[in-house]
This record gives C-alpha cells, sequence and structure tokens, in this order.
C-alpha cells in the first residue's frame, strides 16, 4: 500500500499538461506583432539597466577591460538559451512562456520551479530597473533626493539591504501597477520611440569612445596606478587595481562578470509570451529572439570596450560609470544626452517588463498551481487585476529595500535555472512521440499504457528481457519515438543534469587542483565527462519525433546539455548570499506547491 501511494505521489510530480486544441485557436484580428515589433520589444525590455550602470561595477570590480570577454561568453550562454526558447516557440505559440513548455513535457514539478523562478526574475528585474531610474533622475538634479534619504535613514538600515529606502522606485512602480490594474494598454509605439532614442544614445556612446579612447587603458601598470593615486584626492576614489593588464582579475574575474553580465541579456523570453500576438509565431518568434540576443551583444560589447578605453578601469564610477566617463574625457554636456538615452532605456526596459510579469502569476494560477484568487479578471477592464497588484507590490517592496548589485545576482541565479529547464524540456521534447493535444488520442494512450504497466508489475525480469532492455539503449527498435524510447530520454537527461551539476561544483570549487592534476579531483572529473558522454550516447541513438517544425534546434542532443553546462557554471560564480536569498525563495515556492498546488492542479483532474 505504501508503494502505491508513493508511486501515485511520483506520477503526481511528473504528470504532464495535455493542451487541447482550442486553447491554440485565434481571432485574426490578435495577432498584429510582425518581426520588427517582437524585436523592438525584446531590445526594449533587455538593454536597460545592465548597460549603463553594472557595466560599471563589472569593470571596475570584477573583470576589467576583460568586461568584454565576460559578455562574450554570457551572450553565448544566452544565445544558447534563445535556441532552446525559439524551438518552443515554434512547438508551442500560446502565452505562458518557459512555465507552460515545461508543464507540457518535463512535468509539473519542474514547471512549478520554472514557473516560480521566471517570477522571481521579472520582479527583480523589475525591481532592479525601478532603482536603477530612480537614481539616473536623481543624478539630473544634483542627487538631492538620495543624500537626503541617506542622511534620514543610514544608521537606522540593516546590513544586508540599502543604505536607504528609495521612495522614488516605490512610488514609480506603485502607480505603474494601478496604470496596468486600470487596463491601461501596451503601446508598440512607445517601445518604438524609447528603443530608437536608445539606440541613437548607445551608438554615440560607442562612437564617442573609440574616438577619445586610449588604447594604454588596456595596458595598465602598478606605475599608472601610482601616479593615478598621486594626481586623486585619494586611494579611496580608485578601485583595485588586480594584476593590470587586459585581464587584471584573471580567469576567474572573467567568469565572475559573465555571471553578472548575464543579467543584460534577460529579457528576450518576453518574446515568447506574445505568442498570441505575433502574425507568424513558428517564424517570428526564433528570428526576433536570435536578432534580439546579437544585437544586445553587439551594443554591451560596444558599449563595456568604449568605456574602459576612455577611463582607467580602475577610475570608472561604479554607480554612474557612462555620465563620469564623458566628464573624465573633457565631454561634459554629453552626460546629459547619455541621462535621457538611460531614462528612454529604463522607461522601455520597466515596461517591457511589467507587462509580463503578472501574466506567469495568472497562468500559474490559472493552472491551479498557484492561489486561484491570483487568476481572477476584473469585469469591467479584462486584466488579471490581484496577480497585476501581487507582482507589483513585491516588486515596489524589493526596489524599496534592496540595493541593485544585490538584486542582480539574485536574479541571475532564478533565470539561469529557468533557462537551464527549458533546454532540458527541449531535449526531452525533441524525443517524445508526436502530441497533436487531442482528447482522443490521449485516452487511446492511456488505454494502451494501462496492461503495459500491469504486465511489467506481474511478469518476472529475466535475463532476456535486461538483454533487450540494454539493446534498446543503443539500437532501438522503432525509427520514431515510442513510449519507451520517450522513458528512456527522460531517464537519461535528468541524469546528465545531475552530473552536470556535480561536475559544475567540482570545476568551480577546485578548478586549479582538477587542471594541475590532483588525483582523486582529476580522476572523478574525468570519470564523470565519460559518463556524460556515454548518457548523451545514448540519448543520441534515440529516435526523435520527424514532425516538421519551421525551427529547429541543431546538434541535439549536444547543444542543449552545452546550455545546461554553461548555465549551471555561471550560477556556480555567483555569491553565496545570492544562493540564500535563492533558496529561501524556492522553500517558500516548495511549501506553496505541496501545501495547495499539488492538490488544486487542473491535471488533478
Amino acid at each position: 500500500m505504501q508503494c502505491q501511494d508513493v508511486h501515485k505521489f511520483g506520477q503526481k510530480l511528473v504528470r504532464r499538461r495535455q493542451l487541447k486544441p482550442t486553447e491554440g485557436v485565434e481571432s485574426p484580428e490578435a495577432r498584429h506583432l510582425n518581426t520588427l515589433d517582437l524585436v523592438i520589444l525584446g531590445v526594449a525590455s533587455t538593454l536597460g539597466a545592465g548597460v549603463y550602470i553594472l557595466v560599471g561595477e563589472v569593470a571596475v570590480f570584477i573583470a576589467g577591460p576583460a568586461i568584454i570577454i565576460s559578455f562574450l561568453v554570457a551572450a553565448l550562454s544566452s544565445l544558447l538559451s534563445g535556441l532552446c526558447y525559439a524551438e518552443f516557440g515554434t512547438r508551442v505559440s500560446w502565452t505562458g512562456s518557459a512555465h507552460l513548455y515545461s508543464y507540457i513535457s518535463v512535468g509539473e514539478l519542474w514547471a512549478f520551479v520554472t514557473g516560480w523562478n521566471l517570477i522571481l526574475t521579472y520582479v527583480i528585474a523589475v525591481a532592479s530597473v525601478a532603482r536603477t531610474w530612480s537614481h539616473t533622475f536623481d543624478s539630473l538634479i544634483g542627487n538631492h533626493i538620495s543624500q537626503a534619504l541617506e542622511g534620514t535613514f543610514s544608521p537606522y538600515m540593516p546590513y544586508f539591504l540599502a543604505k536607504y529606502p528609495d521612495f522614488v522606485a516605490l512610488a514609480v512602480l506603485l502607480l505603474l501597477t494601478g496604470l496596468l490594474v486600470l487596463g491601461a494598454p501596451e503601446s508598440t509605439l512607445i517601445y518604438k520611440v524609447f528603443t530608437g532614442i536608445n539606440v541613437l544614445v548607445l551608438s554615440f556612446i560607442i562612437i564617442s569612445g573609440f574616438i577619445k579612447g586610449d588604447l594604454h587603458n588596456w595596458k595598465l601598470t602598478e606605475q599608472d596606478y601610482a601616479l593615478n593615486t598621486s594626481e586623486s584626492s585619494g586611494t579611496s576614489r580608485l578601485g583595485p587595481l588586480g594584476s593590470g593588464g587586459f585581464a587584471p582579475f584573471g580567469f576567474d574575474g572573467i567568469l565572475q562578470g559573465a555571471a553578472m553580465c548575464f543579467y543584460m541579456f534577460i529579457g528576450f523570453d518576453a518574446i515568447v509570451t506574445k505568442g498570441k500576438e505575433a502574425l507568424n509565431p513558428q517564424w517570428s518568434i526564433p528570428m526576433s529572439t536570435m536578432i534580439t540576443i546579437i544585437i544586445c551583444f553587439l551594443a554591451c560589447f560596444g558599449v563595456s570596450a568604449a568605456l574602459t578605453l576612455m577611463v582607467p578601469y580602475y577610475q570608472i564610477h561604479p554607480d554612474s560609470p557612462l555620465p563620469q566617463a564623458f566628464l573624465h574625457v573633457g565631454w561634459g554636456p554629453a552626460r546629459y544626452v547619455v541621462a535621457v538615452g538611460a531614462l528612454c532605456a529604463l522607461t522601455s526596459s520597466l515596461l517591457g517588463d511589467m507587462f509580463p510579469m503578472p501574466r506567469v502569476m495568472y497562468v500559474m494560477a490559472e493552472d491551479g498551481l498557484l492561489f486561484r484568487g491570483l487568476a481572477q479578471i476584473h469585469a469591467h477592464t479584462g486584466t488579471p487585476v490581484m496577480a497585476i497588484i501581487s507582482s507589483g507590490t513585491l516588486a515596489a517592496v524589493m526596489a524599496l529595500l534592496f540595493e541593485f548589485s544585490n538584486l542582480v545576482d539574485f536574479l541571475s541565479i532564478g533565470t539561469l535555472l529557468a533557462y537551464s529547464l527549458v533546454a532540458l524540456s527541449v531535449l526531452a521534447l525533441r524525443y517524445q512521440a508526436d502530441q497533436n493535444f487531442s482528447k482522443k488520442e490521449k485516452t487511446e494512450e492511456e488505454i494502451e499504457m494501462e496492461p503495459k504497466v500491469e504486465e511489467n508489475h506481474s511478469e518476472p525480469v529475466s535475463e532476456a528481457g535486461n538483454s533487450n532492455i540494454l539493446k534498446s539503449l543503443w539500437f532501438p527498435t522503432s525509427a520514431i519515438p515510442t513510449q519507451k524510447s520517450g522513458q528512456i530520454v527522460y531517464a537519461c537527461a535528468f541524469l546528465l543534469a545531475l552530473l552536470l551539476t556535480i561536475l559544475n561544483l567540482i570545476l568551480a570549487q577546485w578548478p586549479s587542483q582538477v587542471f594541475s592534476g590532483v588525483p582523486m579531483l582529476t580522476t572523478m572529473a574525468v570519470l564523470l565527462l565519460l559518463l556524460i558522454t556515454g548518457v548523451t550516447v545514448i540519448i543520441w541513438r534515440q529516435p526523435q519525433d520527424p514532425s516538421p517544425l519551421s525551427f529547429r534546434v541543431p546538434a541535439l542532443p549536444v547543444l542543449p546539455l552545452v546550455s545546461i553546462f554553461m548555465n549551471i557554471y555561471l550560477m556556480m560564480q555567483l555569491t553565496s548570499g545570492a544562493w540564500i536569498q535563492f533558496g529561501v525563495w524556492n522553500a517558500i515556492g516548495f511549501a506553496i506547491y505541496f501545501g495547495y498546488g499539488i492538490r488544486h492542479s487542473l491535471e488533478q483532474n
């Protein structure tokens, strides 16, 4: 009896959502976004606080001029995740983002984890952008607001919170939340205008950097640092020197910088939530996703190169890097151009994150995984009022109390995990039998499965049976996916995720010992690589779904596994404080799921 209970409980965790054809039926008028509109939305959601603020902090304290390499690593990780998102966008063009995709492919528990961390991603993205918007606005009026608040509240703020509560960010988010509740429409015209201004300002920054830049700033030495120290009013104005040169903080600094720079590329998943509104989602979603990531990489690469060429990396102002850089090269009035561009970018980024933020919460509540009250629709405005109020209030409180840098680390972990689960979902779904999402086929499949399960429990496992199982791992009997081959891929995919996590932990904690040949660690790493290779070959040997798709992730199963490996490795580079916050957030989520969601899920019925 206990075994049956455990079996039933396990089935609840991996039950998958079956989409019905009616869920994809749209009125033609609902589809109005072309590929250019989706690219503008993606760029508006992505090019915001990171490129104007975070680039300074990473350059000063973490990577130095090698921040451009950090951007390259982060962009590659984002591109791999974007490819996985793109295939999902061609398979399922309904609102719900990675939560829905995980629900279809890997089951309910992982769908909840993905959705719960997407909520975290949007909430913290909104909070961090609002805090940056407040800081940028304050700098335009002479920093009077921050000076007054810091002088009043700083002595009473705990060490793990911001130096002062940001009431401007709080007010901005509460105002936007109220507008969303009232049914304010999302305007692509606003995105186009603000994104156009943002791109022009970033182009001005990049061109100015190459005009006024000095290549010597990528080859700085201790003598340069000593000279700058004597010319300044004190060493407190200078950041750390490190070892000097192009990569003053070494390979570790580049990788840690990449983990933080990943923040710059968060936002392209907002494109996927527009599946209902895209004119041709099977083509426009993957194409716009790739174009968005490439545009954002070029912009971030160019701005970081321009900044580190204009100013020695240890002299960059971490809170206001670009305006201070123009002051440093004698172009003081240009800082106002930068400030205007920053406000436009931050406003479009804020709007780009505010609109999809309650949608994920609404979809999860509609599925029964979160409290059903969050799916309540206002009778007059047609908006998910409780989801908007809940997510908006949470973001406002986080913007009020937390520093921008703390929010960035916290955000990167949640997003990297969600993207890893998307890659895992692509890997699993490609090797499953074709799903037409019809109720009739689902019933026939269930009828077909029942006697097989009973037969497996009743008949003894013979040596011939074991031989057939092992043979099917290397030589599948069917050229198209079957239930058996799909189960093999599921098991192998989750085993690979575990092996990759262990390997990343070893490489992140003891990299020098592994590569210098310490016997135990090197042996463990080699054994893990051999196991990963063997399990990957087993997946590769299984038949793939031959259903035609307008976009398919190339080089399966290798590319999704590389994406998972890079994402987990970048997660390992983030701070222990961010991991603690992440653990608390997910502990709250598991309490909600096991206390409420598992019993109220629509799939329960």
